[in-house]
């Protein structure tokens, strides 16, 4: 879709539709204030017969708006004035465009950017707009031999700001919202693809194609030789059980001229998990496509930042494989010994997202990061504990830990800060190994976090556990490019930090 910012009056605008808020109690927008004072009080007379409540996310159209050069005036019901915040703002946005994708009208000028939310500036309702947007109109039937499309699809969204001074910051916006919104739209498409396509080679080649597209990323693929030479015992003990031959794949975005230390973003990349020998149960063990979720979010990422060029120096790595049962594959009680030196009693093995990361943590240290954040869909535990709103966090470093969670909530992908106290350590006693690989399910998303943290002592680490948001279950299932936004946004911020 193609997206551009303007400033003038909403009833003077020759466009197939425009879009104006309407609150909670038939209170007009501003906008729709306008419309309605040059159509002489024909919105008034409609909401007053009781066609527009204002409710969240209520839509109406209207047709023929006396006075107006605009084909349709769509109304969106805003809810509460006084409650209309983020994500009264995004639900806003994500209905309007939405039914603007279905109904005919090709390009619309939306004017709920023009309106307030509580501690967000005219900047940050334009990049929210932009990605509620490419949610909103985002499809994926790539698979399917008849598409359900859409006869005349939306494809020019014009978003209003108050005044001409605000274009500026209008356009930065804008950009950066479509960099982030294309790199959502990456983790979703990878996220959704079957795992018979979306194999470790599918997630290399990904990587290489983003090479390809941007001087700034450089992009290393080690395969099964490279990494038993790295001798990364631990991500090979979960390779080993399947056919597919697994991938370790290293990318570097880096500016001309950039002194400072990485910032390195490490991704889980199971492209299927069927738990190993300890084997899930059959029920939704579809969804264990999504498990290289973490993966796709630093492909997602990356995308992003090689579009906004950011002054930065970021490092991917990415561990991925399948894990399979066979003959081959690892079984409970065997002891592996990982590329830290660390040997890990692996009692069970699907608990396997926390074994290829160890090793990538470690390989981390090569870079002297500045700081280091992994994403992995790692434990169920963590969707009991935050249900399926925010991702949660839990690290080695409070400041980074802090940032993480200030980051998501300026980007609507919201996380949340668990502990990671020296008692939970605990239960990853072994009587065989120096770490057993799970520690039994009280706690368990924070154990599985406390694992992980043994072999990121050496720089500041933080670890995202997206289990929970990362893909949606029933009727709108799949995958939703988290936490795209929370760490792009994150990764953003440093470009003018300390270092």
């Amino acid at each position: 879709m193609e997206f551009t910012i303007k400033s003038g009056n909403p009833e003077k605008q020759r466009t197939a539709c425009v879009v104006v808020g309407v609150f909670d109690n038939r209170k007009l927008s501003l906008a729709a204030e306008r419309i309605d004072r040059a159509a002489k009080g024909y919105i008034s007379d409609i909401i007053r017969r009781g066609d527009m409540e204002g409710r969240l996310g209520s839509t109406l159209l209207l047709y023929n708006v006396p006075n107006t050069l605009a084909d349709r005036v769509l109304l969106v019901g805003l809810g509460r004035e006084r409650d209309f915040r983020d994500r009264e703002y995004y639900k806003a946005i994500h209905s309007a465009v939405k039914y603007l994708n279905e109904t005919g009208a090709y390009e619309a000028v939306i004017y709920l950017t023009e309106e307030k939310v509580r501690r967000r500036e005219i900047g940050w309702r334009v990049e929210h707009t932009v990605i509620a947007a490419c949610e909103a109109t985002y499809r994926f039937e790539h698979m399917k031999t008849e598409s359900s499309e859409i006869r005349r699809p939306l494809r020019k969204l014009t978003l209003s700001v108050p005044m001409r001074s605000d274009l500026l910051i209008g356009e930065i916006m804008l950009a950066r919202g479509m960099a982030i919104g294309e790199g959502v739209e990456l983790a979703r498409d990878l996220g959704n693809l079957p795992s018979n396509l979306c194999t470790p080679a599918y997630l290399a080649d990904t990587a290489r194609k983003l090479a390809s597209m941007y001087p700034e990323i450089k992009t290393q693929v080690l395969e099964r030789k490279e990494i038993e030479e790295l001798k990364m015992g631990a991500f090979l003990s979960v390779a080993q059980g399947s056919e597919t031959a697994p991938r370790f794949i290293v990318m570097e975005y880096k500016r001309p001229g950039v002194k400072r230390k990485p910032l390195v973003l490490v991704g889980k990349g199971i492209t299927f998990d069927s738990g190993g020998i300890s084997l899930k149960p059959a029920a939704d063990m579809d969804q264990m496509k999504f498990d290289m979720c973490g993966a796709a979010s630093i492909l997602g990422v990356f995308r992003a930042i090689a579009d906004l060029k950011p002054e930065l120096h970021v490092v991917g790595l990415i561990p991925t494989c399948e894990n399979m049962p066979s003959g081959r594959a690892t079984k409970p009680g065997d002891i592996v010994a990982s590329m830290s030196g660390q040997t890990i009693e692996i009692l069970n093995t699907d608990a396997e997202g926390r074994l290829i990361l160890a090793d990538a943590l470690t390989y981390a240290e090569r870079y002297d990061p500045e700081a280091v954040i992994d994403v992995a869909t790692l434990t169920g535990a963590m969707v009991i504990t935050l249900g399926h709103v925010a991702s949660g966090v839990l690290g080695n470093n409070e400041t980074l830990v802090r940032a993480l969670v200030s980051a998501g909530d300026d980007a609507a992908d919201r996380a949340w800060a668990l502990p990671l106290w020296d008692e939970y350590h605990e239960a990853l006693k072994s009587n065989f190994a120096d770490v057993a690989n799970v520690g039994g399910r009280p706690g368990g998303s924070i154990t599985a976090a406390c694992f992980l943290s043994r072999f990121a002592k050496k720089y500041h680490w933080a670890h995202l556990d997206i289990a929970g948001v990362a893909w949606k279950e029933g009727k709108e299932k799949g995958a939703t490019g988290r936490p795209v936004p929370l760490l792009a946004n994150w990764v953003l911020s440093q470009e003018n930090s300390d270092g």
